[in-house]
């Protein structure tokens, strides 16, 4: 099984918001992407320092061949537009 782990700060503008709707559109991928076998989106409850990220995407997959079909199917890129127009930094780590 294959973990692909994606956290983000947001912006500060409409923060709260935008966390929530990034967790509505990343979950939606559930029902839309075969090739996904498991998701979590989980929010950051402490105070946000500059060491801390807002949000955390966990995934799972078969394989990295399943990793790469989500990672180009069209639902998730449309996700992909809404969530780099909200954040500024992103880090990533597949195992």
């Amino acid at each position: 099984m294959l973990k692909h782990i994606v956290m983000w700060r947001l912006k500060e503008e409409n923060k709260e918001a935008n966390k929530i709707e990034m967790k509505n559109q990343l979950m939606a991928l559930k029902d839309k992407i075969e090739a996904l076998k498991a998701i979590s989106v989980e929010f950051n409850h402490i105070e946000a320092t500059q060491a801390n990220f807002d949000v955390m995407l966990y995934t799972e997959f078969l394989n990295f061949n399943d990793l790469a079909i989500y990672a180009n199917h069209p639902e998730h890129l449309k996700v992909v537009d809404f969530i780099k127009s909200v954040v500024t930094e992103r880090v990533a780590i597949d195992y």
